[in-house]
């Protein structure tokens, strides 16, 4: 049993976090280029924030949205 789980820590340490730590040994050269994935991953959720609001704006604007405060039982 504690071959397996050294397997799972060799696959994730030594293979599946190998670009984690490039990005963590680029740091002291290059700021920008350590949080690449980080900028990555903001533009992702600005995106996804940009979309919902958007559709957000578009339910309402069709008058598909309830905003009855009594829409829920447990309100009245």
């Amino acid at each position: 049993m504690k071959a397996f789980f050294e397997g799972i820590q060799t696959l994730f340490v030594d293979y599946l976090f190998a670009p984690l730590d490039f990005l963590r040994h680029t740091e002291p050269s290059t700021w920008w280029g350590a949080n690449t994935m980080n900028w990555i991953f903001m533009i992702i959720c600005a995106g996804a924030t940009y979309y919902w609001c958007k559709q957000l704006k578009l339910h309402k604007d069709n008058g598909e949205e309830n905003q009855d405060t009594t829409a829920h039982s447990f309100l009245k």
